[in-house]
């Protein structure tokens, strides 16, 4: 092996944000004394950041921000609570605890994350402590479900291969569990727990008795791990900083080949930060996951970016160094080199709708919940509908990467007993809708993300209701087409990985991309810049049609769009903002 290039961390002064985790004595800082503080229903920006490593963001709601500064009061303070539930699994009684929790203090609806994750909203200050220990209390946390560390780790609810799921989901608890912060923070300031004095530790120190692989600043960004089980991608295991794609021979998990540099925010107008794909570099046993996983995080902690939080992540990293230099960097720190690449193969990064018999005899059905919002309407009433399952389910319930409800595990003889309540409440499996509707993706944006520029969850049904028309008239009404929106370029909703996408600009403006791959293995390109609806239709149907008159067979729209010119195709993040 050639010899290793010298590489030394990234210089400059620390950000703000680096300052106070320094001084925030493992993730205390003021929280505590901010929480009794009636004078105002909101949190200092220092304390915010902290919260985030807590599971909560601060937002306000937007539609009132002008009436309020009229009246001379403050915004309209609430918080987002986000739930760590790894692969998505929950059982009925936590799925009861989460709905309790969003009628008395959210605001009576619950969002399904593109983490697999639950959120709730519009909790106010004075009820985030009684919220969190009701989640605690149901075995659930929300500890690292936001902050500088590993997130919720994903894993695929594959229905056709659950044995080895059973194995790839035990591997995401795992994961979960073991790059969880350790400080007591969270205990001591939500749960009453004993509050345990621990002194600071300069960055020289080389085991942190508190935070053994995080050190007392944590990452310099959040970190992303989720688990594929090919032929499904419905993780969007590319997207992440760190993914495990299963390696399956005949229907037994032999180990993981992996990927790294995975992530999709970008800053619009700035070249410097893009989304990117994360790159497959070996192939690992399944006893070695976890041990890679920590090796991988302690080289960001050592090398990510503490000066410039938007170029902070783990494939600024990689890209800046080399993957070269990382693939070193990871076998010297784990002693042993990974084996090659495996062969595999996606097909879909989307959901397998309805019904489907699982290799035990119980059965799965997979529901379309839009844009993950689990709230009652006229047409549908989602929310009373699942608490109702909830209350007499044997099974389990999934949560999946693409913002919908997967019941698990359901017992045969209960099988008709659910199909019942899901007509009872009309909710819907999919099966009606639109090949455009059924893979569509939106982040909540507008009203209460302080980051969006314009609406996403609120206006995509309705680009959608002027999309479909256009599919029908070229008989594509069927066809599977990714169609992703969000309210900034932040990514929440994996943007970069539509087909067709939309990220905010300004009120009703959007960029338009196209020409990501339909199995997630391949960047879209910008389009068209800051365009409102108008324009977008007007745009997107004659494309549409010469999809519909000269694609090729099993085609997807993605590829058509770069086979007919309309887009280059982008190979790599560090020329997808390129013409």
């Amino acid at each position: 092996m050639t010899s290793k290039k010298k590489v030394e961390p990234i210089g400059g002064k620390p950000s703000d944000v680096e300052d106070l985790k320094v001084a925030s004595n493992y993730l205390r800082g003021s929280l505590a004394e901010q929480l009794h503080n009636r004078v105002t229903g909101g949190l200092s920006e220092l304390d915010n950041r902290l919260l985030k490593f807590h599971g909560s963001y601060m937002q306000d709601d937007r539609d009132l921000r002008k009436e309020r500064e009229k009246q001379k009061l403050e915004p309209a303070f609430q918080f987002m609570l986000r739930v760590v539930t790894p692969g998505g699994v929950a059982t009925p009684e936590q799925w009861l605890v989460i709905d309790e929790l969003a009628q008395k203090y959210g605001n009576g609806t619950i969002r399904v994350t593109t983490r697999q994750a639950f959120q709730l909203h519009g909790v106010l200050k004075w009820n985030l402590k009684q919220t969190i220990k009701g989640i605690n209390d149901t075995l659930l946390t929300t500890l690292a479900a936001c902050g500088d560390v590993s997130r919720n780790v994903m894993c695929n609810p594959n229905p056709l291969q659950s044995k080895v799921h059973e194995e790839v989901y035990h591997w995401s608890k795992e994961l979960t569990k073991h790059l969880a912060p350790r400080t007591p923070a969270y205990h001591e300031i939500w749960l009453d727990g004993e509050k345990l004095e621990n002194p600071y530790k300069p960055y020289s120190e080389p085991a942190d008795p508190v935070e053994p692989i995080y050190g007392h600043v944590y990452l310099p960004r959040k970190f992303k791990i989720g688990i594929a089980v090919p032929p499904s991608n419905d993780i969007d295991v590319y997207s992440q900083d760190l993914g495990f794609i299963a390696v399956v021979e005949k229907d037994q998990l032999v180990g993981f080949n992996v990927t790294v540099g995975g992530g999709m925010g970008m800053t619009h107008g700035d070249t410097n930060t893009y989304p990117q794909l994360g790159k497959v570099i070996g192939f690992i046993t399944p006893d070695k996951t976890l041990e890679l996983a920590e090796k991988v995080v302690t080289i960001q902690r050592d090398y990510g970016n503490r000066s410039v939080r938007k170029n902070a992540r783990f494939k600024y990293t990689i890209d800046r160094h080399g993957l070269d230099w990382f693939k070193e960097e990871l076998q010297d720190r784990l002693g042993w080199e990974l084996a090659p690449a495996r062969e595999f193969a996606f097909e879909s990064s989307g959901d397998r709708y309805g019904w489907a018999k699982n290799y035990d005899g119980t059965w799965n059905v997979t529901l379309f919940v839009r844009s993950g919002r689990i709230a009652d309407t006229e047409q549908e009433q989602l929310m009373t509908g699942l608490r109702e399952i909830a209350k007499v389910l044997k099974g389990d319930f999934r949560l999946t990467a693409n913002q919908n409800v997967m019941i698990g595990n359901i017992p045969a003889k209960q099988k008709a007993a659910i199909n019942k309540l899901l007509k009872k409440y009309n909710i819907s499996i999919g099966e009606e809708l639109s090949g455009l509707r059924r893979n569509a993706l939106s982040c909540v944006a507008l009203p209460t993300c302080g980051l969006a520029m314009a609406e996403a969850e609120r206006y995509l049904p309705t680009l959608l209701d002027k999309l479909e028309p256009i599919l029908e008239k070229y008989g594509l009404r069927d066809s599977e087409i990714n169609v992703r929106m969000t309210g900034c370029p932040n990514g929440c909703a994996r943007p970069a990985l539509g087909e067709i996408s939309f990220i905010g600009k300004s009120p009703g403006k959007y960029n338009m991309y196209l020409g990501a791959g339909f199995a997630g293995e391949r960047l879209n390109k910008m389009y068209k810049e800051n365009i409102g609806e108008e324009e977008i239709i007007a745009t997107l149907e004659p494309i549409i049609e010469h999809y519909a008159k000269d694609r090729k067979k099993g085609e997807h729209f993605g590829d058509f769009v770069i086979r007919a010119g309309y887009i280059k195709a982008t190979t790599d993040g560090t020329n997808f903002h390129s013409a």
